[in-house]
């Protein structure tokens, strides 16, 4: 079975997020922010989390932009112009048609884990994504969101 993990960086330290990874064993940290370079929590950004990542918890570090929502939507989710329920809609329309399910095979994310910057999975796009591999990629999948 393949393990999906799911982590937000919102309000937590530097060592609760690292040690949630390290404690988890978590095999690698797929990041899956549109931009990895604006956040403000400073162990999040893109070449610093790379860093700290293989330098604290020993795992390799990726920027997957494909498993991303759009600018558009982050903006028209932010300003309260679409619904949660359009935004999944939306969101799942994206994956499809950017053919993650071909071109990413669901095993080579076992134990990796979808990071963005929301504090919680209900209303992220990480928890989506882990759902949507597991829909659809036809394999056994389990998903353990990190909190």
């Amino acid at each position: 079975m393949t393990v999906l993990y799911t982590i937000g960086f919102t309000k937590k330290s530097a060592a609760r997020f690292f040690g949630l990874l390290r404690d988890n064993h978590v095999a690698q940290l797929v990041d899956v922010r549109i931009s990895n370079t604006s956040q403000l929590a400073g162990f999040a950004k893109g070449k610093d989390l790379q860093f700290f990542v293989n330098e604290i918890c020993g795992i390799p570090y990726r920027h997957i932009t494909d498993f991303a929502p759009t600018k558009e939507l982050l903006d028209k989710w932010h300003k309260q112009e679409v619904s949660w329920d359009e935004y999944e809609q939306i969101y799942t329309a994206m994956l499809h048609e950017r053919d993650v399910i071909n071109r990413f095979d669901v095993k080579q994310f076992d134990r990796a884990c979808f990071l963005c910057s929301e504090e919680t999975p209900e209303q992220c796009h990480r928890r989506l994504l882990a759902e949507y591999f597991k829909k659809h990629s036809g394999q056994a999948v389990s998903i353990v969101h990190l909190v």
